[in-house]
């Protein structure tokens, strides 16, 4: 089982995903609205927002018939936290981060 901080930089590993937690933080956007600048499908996209929904980092709501997206700051307090531990030592270089990110989720699933 993955622990939610682990769930976190799953969802933030992936570019298209940080495209649309970046696009929230202007105001909360319809699914359509969010899909609209991507050259995927909306049920591409409806994957993606799924992975951020159960990340924690956005949350779907229904208004009317539209599905709504907001942007769930807090979500991201964790690993945020999480972070800012290696400010101590060195600033943090997200590229060798990232790799080492990877590196670590490929050994979890094996």
């Amino acid at each position: 089982m993955e622990s939610p901080l682990d769930t976190v930089f799953a969802a933030l590993a992936d570019p298209t995903r940080r495209t649309i937690l970046a696009m929230l933080l202007e105001d909360d956007m319809a699914v359509t609205d969010v899909a609209d600048p991507f050259e995927i499908s909306l049920a591409a996209v409806s994957k993606h927002l799924a992975i951020l929904t159960r990340a924690g980092l956005i949350s779907q709501e229904k208004r009317g018939r539209v599905k709504w997206c907001k942007l769930e700051p807090d979500s991201l307090r964790e690993a945020s936290v999480w972070m800012q531990g290696f400010g101590q030592f060195e600033p943090v270089n997200l590229d060798a981060f990232e790799r080492f990110l990877e590196a670590e989720l490929r050994e979890d699933e094996t």
